[in-house]
């Protein structure tokens, strides 16, 4: 239960790190490669600790294994630990996680600024649900 709220801690600081980067976000992300990798690290960071959150979830919970990343959301929407309709929307976080993993090259300032940030109030949503099951 512990680390469960300490992974939750985790999350939330860095959706205040990501907040606080969010005002100019286009024209600095497309000019300082410094704040564009900070950007996309925090971004891998929140990302990825709430795969690990919801993985964390399921072993508390004895559920079944999750065969992948995405799966391991819609295993907590089944359950109804999360309300289903949003796991199943709230699972593509598993996609973003990979693309950030893999292919930075690519990234859009458009899309990370405007429809990736604009996706923090999800992160929050994801955090309240599995808080209101585990009792953090």
């Amino acid at each position: 239960m512990e680390r469960i709220h300490q992974k939750i801690g985790r999350i939330n600081e860095y959706i205040r790190i990501l907040e606080k980067m969010q005002p100019d976000c286009i024209s600095k992300f497309d000019k300082d490669p410094i704040y564009r990798g900070a950007m996309l690290h925090y971004l891998y960071l929140v990302v990825d600790s709430c795969i690990v959150l919801a993985e964390m979830t399921i072993k508390k919970k004895n559920l079944r294994p999750p065969q992948s990343y995405a799966e391991s959301f819609d295993i907590l929407g089944e359950s109804g630990i999360l309300d289903p309709e949003f796991a199943y929307d709230f699972s593509k976080i598993a996609g973003f996680r990979n693309f950030l993993s893999h292919d930075y090259e690519a990234v859009d300032s458009r899309i990370i600024c405007n429809q990736i940030l604009a996706k923090i109030g999800d992160i929050r949503k994801f955090i309240d649900q599995i808080t209101l099951i585990t009792n953090c």
